[in-house]
């Protein structure tokens, strides 16, 4: 009964704390890998290595963490609970061996069909050949990235169902890691295979990906599961996951899709366009990596639970627990993005080779972008109540929904206002896409109880302006046309401080139910410090 209790609602921010703090880790290294390159390439050669990175990250998200999220955690979480740890570590060896199987299949066709894949996702780079050689060689040496990264998330599922989430959540940081220190460490190695220099983002981004693997077997062995992938495709439990996985893969393919489709019509727009969607996008994860996909992977583990014991009334409590948290947070994170949109990309990119232009426009696209970013939290949040109910084809249509909406703007729009048109496509279908969402689940669980939810977000909203005001007062202090010096940084660092002690001030002052959790863990840790001090 123990381990149900700490593992239930109560825990679930501190479960999430260490998501988010693990994630927080690699999202700053992130956003210093991005810094880093931005800084060794030009804007025209780091739109290449964004489109060879992109295919096998989107089936990362499709193969690894889809069929770990989605397929895995509940089946394994079902096991454990009906038949024991002896059953479930067997289905983890079992899918173990069907992953790596699927995966080795992949990587390879991957390889050799590069240009067919590389025209799909960057069609309008074959109007410039060399261009187009380059990205196939790229896509060519980083295509066995999926590989790595199929293996570590199927591990970070195995460990969050035994609510182990600190290492799970750090291991992404390697990946980063790997790519800051690959402009220095790999450019003659990327010369000698014949690469052109950005090839030294290819070779880290492999080393990042073992690492993430490696990094993982001692928790592993930890928890008796550091074992020997088994190929046993017959195996029922193997074939139910797959027939999950299915589904998922769709609804996730949809994704991709949109994915696609965005890289494709930025390959149109005139050179850069990619990575000023990609820097503007490496900066709204922060906020996702941190607190929505945070709260998801906590909650996922005990939403299962849940519904293994039939408590409806429980998971929908702890459904609306896990959107108030993510919006909370994701709301303020939306709105701090936007307004300081400028002086965020002049502090953190403009050196080197991205100069005052290349700022002005990737600053454009994460202001839209950043517009979406309370919406693609919570669809983060929603999904997984899907999932602990085995529904996996639910997602699906709603993920379609996106993928229309999408089409349709960033079609329009990209003709108009370039990459700032498809950034604002991007935030317009997320949007669209929660809402159909929350539709389709109370179509299938009946009433949620959202009043809570609402009141919440009307707060949050009253907040988030106060915040907004604060902040944007204080950045006008800073000069932000020739790229940041020390006392612009101290500036930027004021803002974001000022606008968030306003924004904890004013939910205070609202009374808002989600500063109770932070408030009584900042006093738990002053007091059991507080008698180290006096002695």
């Amino acid at each position: 009964m123990g381990e149900q209790t700490s593992g239930g609602r109560g825990g679930l921010a501190q479960r999430a704390g260490i998501v988010a703090a693990g994630t927080l880790v690699s999202r700053v290294l992130g956003v210093l890998r991005e810094s880093v390159i931005a800084a060794f390439f030009p804007a025209a050669t780091i739109d290449l290595w964004i489109v060879a990175f992109t295919i096998p990250n989107t089936l990362r998200g499709l193969l690894a963490e889809g069929a770990a999220s989605a397929a895995f955690v509940p089946l394994y979480a079902e096991l454990r609970a009906r038949e024991g740890d002896v059953a479930a570590r067997a289905f983890h060896a079992r899918a173990a061996g069907a992953m790596l199987v699927a995966l080795a299949a992949v990587t390879a066709v991957g390889v050799v069909a590069a240009p067919a894949i590389v025209t799909a996702f960057a069609s309008g780079y074959l109007e410039a050949p060399a261009r187009f050689s380059t990205t196939v060689g790229l896509t060519r040496l980083v295509f066995p990235y999926i590989f790595f990264m199929g293996m570590a998330a199927l591990s970070a599922g195995a460990l969050n169902a035994h609510r182990s989430f600190a290492v799970p959540a750090l291991a992404p940081a390697l990946l980063n890691v790997a790519l800051i220190a690959a402009p220095v460490a790999f450019v003659p190695a990327a010369a000698a295979l014949g690469l052109p220099p950005v090839g030294a983002l290819g070779l880290g981004a492999l080393l990042g990906g073992a690492l993430q693997v490696v990094a993982q077997w001692p928790a592993l062995r930890r928890v008796g599961l550091l074992q020997r992938p088994r190929i046993e495709l017959s195996d029922p439990h193997v074939q139910r996951a797959m027939r999950l996985l299915g589904p998922v893969a769709a609804g996730l393919g949809v994704y991709q899709l949109n994915l696609m489709l965005s890289r494709t019509l930025a390959s149109w727009l005139p050179q850069g366009s990619q990575s000023y969607l990609w820097f503007g996008q490496r900066l709204v994860e922060v906020p996702q990596g941190m607190f929505a996909v945070a709260v998801a992977t906590a909650a996922l583990p005990v939403l299962a639970d849940l519904r293994a014991r039939g408590d409806r009334d429980g998971l929908l409590a702890m459904f609306r627990e896990a959107l108030r948290t993510t919006l909370f947070v994701a709301v303020p994170a939306s709105v701090l993005l936007v307004v300081l949109a400028e002086p965020l990309v002049s502090a953190l990119y403009q050196r080197g080779a991205f100069g005052r232009f290349e700022t002005l426009e990737t600053a454009r696209s994460l202001a839209w972008q950043a517009s979406g970013v309370w919406a693609v939290a919570a669809v983060r949040v929603i999904v997984p109540v899907f999932h602990a109910h085995n529904d996996t084809r639910t997602p699906v249509l709603a993920s379609a929904v996106n993928l229309v909406t999408f089409a349709a703007l960033g079609v329009a729009l990209s003709r108009a206002f370039a990459h700032t048109g498809i950034a604002i496509a991007i935030s317009a279908a997320g949007i669209l896409q929660g809402a159909v969402l929350l539709r389709f689940l109370r179509a299938k669980l009946g009433p949620l109880g959202m009043r809570e939810v609402i009141a919440s977000a009307a707060r949050v909203a009253l907040a988030s302006g106060a915040m907004a005001l604060a902040a944007w007062s204080v950045a006008q202090r800073g000069s932000w046309h020739d790229g940041a010096d020390a006392a612009d940084f101290l500036v930027l660092g004021a803002a974001l401080v000022a606008g968030g002690l306003v924004y904890l001030g004013t939910a205070a002052a609202l009374k808002a139910p989600e500063l109770g959790p932070v408030i009584a863990k900042v006093r738990a840790r002053l007091h059991r410090r507080g008698p180290a001090a006096g002695a």
